[in-house]
């Protein structure tokens, strides 16, 4: 039998600047994605219902390596840097960008990518970027519509539905689903939790051995 998967076992398992400095490219593993102060870290951290796993910064672009935490042996939540804030150099964002495009490109591990945006500014350049190299490796996509607890219920609806559409017209709707969550209001959990463990659970694990 599969030991079900519990997010608040989480555990903060290591750091890496590069792809070629995280761990054993085994098992599987789910990563965060987002423009800076997207609510990565606060998503993770409602996730595993651990205030303090990962770390929040008042200053947008702090994240600037792989974080990696650790779920069961074999199963992991990587935080990825942080991604288009003006303020941080050319040459730091460049290499940001190739670390990213490696990871996404070469990591055989990556069931999937949760790719976090602001409510109020969806789909900006960075997150089309993100789309492209996704759809590139045929990556399966779940965005998360954070901060929904900043607009009213109809507008947030409206914007849900309007990304949707988005997807759909660029003919991304077979990769990538989309949600609402808010950190500070605790919703949205359920649903994320839900792909989560679709992605993370092999389905041969669950059928039987010939």
């Amino acid at each position: 039998m599969t030991t079900p998967l519990s997010f608040t076992q989480a555990a903060f398992l290591q750091s890496a600047p590069t792809l070629n400095e995280c761990p054993a490219d085994t098992g599987s593993e789910v990563a965060f994605a987002g423009r800076s102060n997207a609510g990565k870290s606060s998503a993770i951290n409602t996730l595993t219902r651990q205030g303090k796993l990962a770390r929040i910064s008042k200053t947008p672009g702090r994240t600037q390596l792989i974080n990696l935490f650790s779920l069961t042996e074999d199963k992991r939540l990587v935080d990825l840097p942080g991604y288009g804030y003006a303020k941080v150099p050319k040459a730091m964002k460049a290499r940001w960008d190739k670390n990213l495009a490696e990871y996404l490109q070469g990591r055989q591990s990556l069931k999937g990518l949760i790719l976090l945006m602001d409510i109020r500014h969806p789909l900006q350049e960075y997150d089309w970027q993100m789309l492209a190299w996704s759809a590139d490796c045929g990556m399966l996509v779940h965005v998360l519509l954070t901060k929904a607890d900043k607009l009213k219920k109809g507008p947030a609806k409206s914007t849900l539905l309007q990304v949707r559409k988005v997807l759909q017209e660029e003919g991304l709707d077979e990769l990538a689903s989309v949600q609402m969550f808010s950190a500070l209001k605790r919703s949205g959990i359920e649903e994320l939790e839900s792909v989560l463990r679709s992605w993370l659970v092999e389905p041969s694990a669950e059928e039987p051995e010939e």
